[in-house]
């Protein structure tokens, strides 16, 4: 079968920057999955995505003009329904065939199939394969349906009549296979060979292209327009690192605002900008999340990291003379950087302290209150989770950052850019003079706000932060307004990973259970609360644990116990990997869960007590004395946090403990044999279960 590569291109309207990348590669991605359906797409068929500004383009490799016929089994209908007792076809069959487009001689092409209940009659046929118009025109129709658009447009279509529905509005449509126009059409356009280029730099406004393969080679010299976004984001790449040498400077690194300008040019031109040096006292977050967020620039920064009063442009346009590009943009970002300065001198006008009363005015949440209420809990609880730390003064600095921690939420530099919630708190309260620790607490107390973020700079931070999350997740939890599904308005799920994250990751002496309690205390809250609130962390954990790379046995087998200190979960989770190893690891593990199913069936509670004079099988005598030989070292060695050595230790159990099994009965007809025993058992299982629940890692 002959192929030709195939150019698709629909000309639009600028799309938006933020979903451009996306769009694009569902374009091409939706496209040639259709025409693969369609069966017009070979086995070594390439697609290649192009998006720009005012594109969306997919070039395909090897397509044919028309998918190969196949043999098809048609399902007709039992025998006994589609033939009489001569063999004849009945009316019902007749009719059959005639809405598939065959007459009665196709009766003779019938064959019979016995689906295990009954003879089934079937009508094999050849198929024809789809032409590429079709193929083609229904692959456009699924791709412009199936789009990520963010927000749809109503717009009419050239004939002043009909009005249509798509991202933005269109203006062209290409469909290429090799050099022949395939006439498609959409969104009241109809495919043609023609597409335009760059607004103001195109050599030919209107660029003809003579086939597929020509597609970006054309654009890029006639219309000057780099189509792909992988190579236009390359390019932008390129030309920033090389501007910043010749300053000696390296641009600001934001793969989002990178993607974000590769969607508004179609060819880049990075050019050098700078403002007055008096603006940098201005905090220099300030400054970057301005110029990244209003101008979509790139500052510079120092071999420190530290902010220079120079950037980068990424123009859209490469005048002889862009002085006047310069010129520009320089005096845009002026003002911009005058009103941030302006917010920083004013908010420093006032202290933080002065600021307090106005929490009460912010409404938290309906149900719990406002700012200001909420703020209290929150000095409340670090108040308490700081007593079981350290003395007063350590006491008296996290109550400091906690109540001024939400603070910098009533200043204008926040009220302007929202992101820079805790950092200004953290310079305000610098300015005031307060304790670095406590000035980097309020800055911290967001932390950790995603998955690998830093956690907390130091114990103080780390305390609020504590206090922080926890009064979120157990108020939230215990007004009903816990997550379902896919929907958590709140982000619980990220504030108990960072609860979690803190407590494993800087082995505070915290309770798990205790820090639940003492929160919800202040709530006056349900008790019953606390445990559906373990429970959600304890299953955001074991998420995370496996993400991490973890087997969902071995989550299984350390969470299962419900440990208190989180800082033991890392350690204990690496003695069961590294046990699990251990080629006893299996027998032992399914003992393990022979014995717990044994105790769990035994009524009352058995004490893990022997009497040695009640032994009688020399099996139970030898596991016993393993037991005497074993345990005590695995316990010392559990005492001292060596877990993995506590659970290897265990392995010299395994020989006595597949004889007791296969030797003793352990419901003897004897009831003090018989509970003797199982309080064996239970000092067996006592010992292998105090770092894991190593039953869970039976299968």
């Amino acid at each position: 079968m002959s192929t030709r590569n195939l150019l698709v291109e629909l000309f639009v309207e600028e799309l938006p920057p933020k979903a451009l990348n996306k769009l694009g590669e569902a374009f091409s991605g939706v496209l040639a999955e259709s025409l693969k359906a369609s069966g017009l797409l070979a086995d070594s068929s390439a697609v290649t995505t192009f998006a720009s500004p005012r594109r969306l383009a997919a070039h395909i490799t090897d397509v044919a003009a028309k998918a190969a016929d196949k043999q098809v089994a048609q399902k007709l209908m039992p025998a006994t329904v589609g033939l009489d007792a001569s063999g004849n076809a009945t009316p019902a069959l007749l009719k059959k065939l005639q809405a598939l487009g065959e007459n009665e001689s196709a009766v003779a092409r019938l064959r019979k199939e016995n689906d295990g209940k009954a003879d089934i009659l079937f009508l094999d046929a050849t198929q024809s394969g789809a032409n590429l118009q079709k193929g083609l025109q229904k692959a456009l129709d699924e791709t412009l349906a199936k789009l990520p658009i963010p927000k749809v447009m109503t717009y009419q279509i050239n004939d002043g009549w009909q009005s249509v529905n798509f991202v933005r509005p269109a203006h062209g449509l290409v469909a290429l296979h090799g050099d022949e126009i395939i006439p498609v059409s959409t969104l009241g356009l109809t495919a043609s060979n023609t597409t335009l280029g760059h607004r103001f730099e195109a050599k030919n406004p209107v660029v003809t292209l003579s086939s597929a393969d020509t597609y970006a080679q054309q654009l890029a010299d006639e219309g000057a327009v780099i189509a792909s976004f992988a190579d236009r984001r390359a390019e932008i790449v390129k030309q920033l690192q090389a501007a910043a040498a010749k300053e000696n400077l390296k641009p600001i690194e934001d793969d989002a605002l990178l993607d974000e300008v590769t969607a508004l040019v179609e060819r880049p031109n990075v050019l050098l900008g700078q403002f007055e040096e008096e603006f940098l006292a201005v905090p220099q977050e300030c400054l970057i999340l301005t110029m990244k967020a209003n101008q979509k620039y790139f500052p510079l920064l120092d071999a420190n990291g530290k902010l220079t009063n120079k950037f980068l442009i990424v123009s859209n346009i490469n005048p002889a003379d862009a002085s006047k590009v310069i010129g520009g943009n320089e005096r845009v970002v002026r003002p911009r950087l005058a009103d941030a300065k302006f917010f920083f001198d004013q908010d420093r006008k006032k202290t933080l302290d002065s600021r307090l009363a106005g929490l009460a005015k912010v409404v938290y949440h309906n149900k719990l209150g406002s700012q200001g209420e909420r703020n209290e809990r929150v000095v409340m609880i670090a108040s308490v989770i700081a007593q079981q730390i350290g003395g007063d003064g350590f006491v008296a600095k996290v109550a400091q950052a906690a109540r001024l921690s939400k603070v910098d939420l009533l200043t204008d530099m926040v009220g302007e850019f929202p992101e820079l919630q805790g950092i200004m708190g953290r310079y305000y309260a610098q300015h005031e003079g307060l304790a670095d620790d406590v000035a980097y607490a309020i800055e911290d107390h967001y932390r950790p706000r995603f998955a690998g973020d830093d956690l907390p700079r130091s114990q103080v931070g780390v305390v609020v932060a504590l206090a922080d999350k926890l009064e979120t997740l157990v108020g939230l939890f215990s007004i009903g307004e816990k997550p379902t599904g896919d929907k958590d308005p709140f982000a619980l799920r990220r504030q108990a990973l960072g609860i979690l994250r803190m407590l494993m990751e800087t082995d505070l002496p915290l309770a798990f259970d205790k820090l639940i309690a003492q929160t919800l205390s202040v709530f006056n809250g349900n008790p019953d609360v606390a445990e559906a609130i373990q429970a959600f962390c304890f299953d955001r954990l074991a998420v995370n644990l496996r993400d991490q790379g973890a087997s969902a046995l071995e989550v299984d087998a350390v969470l299962s116990l419900s440990p208190n200190q989180l800082a033991e979960v890392p350690r204990r989770l690496a003695a069961v990997q590294a046990f699990a190893n251990l080629p006893e690891a299996p027998a032992l593990a399914a003992a393990n869960k022979r014995v717990s199913n044994i105790l769990k069936k035994v009524e009352g509670e058995v004490t893990a007590e022997v009497n040695a004079s009640l032994l009688q099988e020399p099996a139970e005598k030898a596991l016993h004395q393993a037991l005497a030989n074993t345990k005590p070292k695995a316990d010392q060695l559990f005492e001292t946090g060596d877990y993995a050595a506590s659970l290897q230790a265990l392995a010299a159990l395994k020989a006595p403990v597949d004889t007791f099994f296969e030797d003793v009965m352990v419901n003897a007809e004897d009831p003090a044999l018989k509970a003797n025993r199982l309080g064996l058992l239970a000092t067996l299982h006592q010992a292998m279960n105090r770092v894991a629940d190593l039953s869970k890692l039976a299968s």
